[in-house]
């Protein structure tokens, strides 16, 4: 039992006949659950499409930060009626990159304001993107609500780590690549922490900190395929399937069961995206 939480099937270097030959890789695997994640409006229109397509696929809507400066209140309202799709469960993945800037900061954080605004408006999941913009990232999903009482009250508690009902403000920091301590404050403020393949590479030294120091819990594991390939496969393009080594790597950090691991980030998944 397996689920990546974030996988990119849509993904426009993709061509159909990988497409297929991915949807037949994963139908062999472990995998229960993908999570389709949309990164503009094309790429959110085909995740809700494999979605439809695949019972074992769900999917996420949104604008990538690299692509708000060709974003408008067009789009907004397209991902708005795509979110109303059955098997569409969250919005993302949305949020800053200030490592490659390829749009502005202001229409980055505009578009994420703005798609913050529509996942609180329908009530929804949200994906976070976040590269080298931690205090930004953190304060606009503060000062938007994202971890407000108000939006924690629409979703049922998660169990703690001593079985304690927590608040689950349902935001997900994909491809967490912050330290342990920031991790602490999004888990302090109900926070899920996506786990992804550079957890596998030796020199990781600070994404290991924050599995160790991470409860379980707050935890889910995923691929961001085709980017990130986990060891042994780094070099080559990533696909879902290969989740399976992040969850071992978690299992061996925390000096856990790998089954146990894979159980717990399913469910954890699950809960996260409201998939019963």
């Amino acid at each position: 039992m397996l689920f990546d939480s974030h996988t990119h099937l849509n993904n426009d270097t993709i061509t159909p006949e990988e497409r297929e030959a991915l949807i037949v890789d994963i139908e062999a695997s472990d995998l229960s659950y993908v999570m389709d994640v949309g990164f503009d409006l094309a790429s959110s229109m085909q995740a809700a499409e494999d979605a439809e397509r695949n019972p074992w696929c769900y999917a996420a809507v949104g604008v990538h930060p690299h692509d708000t400066d060709d974003m408008d209140e067009d789009i907004l309202a397209l991902i708005k009626g795509l979110a109303a799709k059955d098997k569409v469960m969250a919005i993302g993945e949305i949020g800053l990159d200030y490592h490659y800037d390829f749009s502005s900061r202001e229409a980055q954080k505009h578009w994420f304001r703005r798609q913050i605004q529509l996942a609180n408006a329908l009530k929804m999941p949200i994906i976070i993107h976040s590269r080298e913009a931690d205090e930004d990232t953190m304060n606009i999903l503060k000062e938007e609500g994202a971890f407000s009482k108000e939006r924690q009250s629409w979703f049922p508690k998660r169990k703690g780590p001593d079985g304690e009902e927590l608040p689950d403000s349902r935001v997900l920091i994909h491809c967490f690549s912050s330290s342990r301590e920031i991790a602490r404050q999004y888990v302090k403020l109900g926070a899920t922490i996506g786990i992804c393949g550079p957890i596998t590479y030796k020199n990781n030294r600070r994404g290991k900190e924050v599995v160790m120091d991470t409860p379980i819990e707050f935890l889910t594991v995923e691929t961001d395929a085709p980017y990130l390939t986990p060891e042994p496969f780094r070099g080559r393009k990533n696909k879902a399937p290969y989740v399976e080594y992040t969850a071992r790597k978690i299992a061996e950090l925390k000096e856990m069961e790998y089954e146990k691991v894979a159980e717990i980030t399913c469910e954890n998944a699950k809960k996260f995206f409201n998939i019963f």
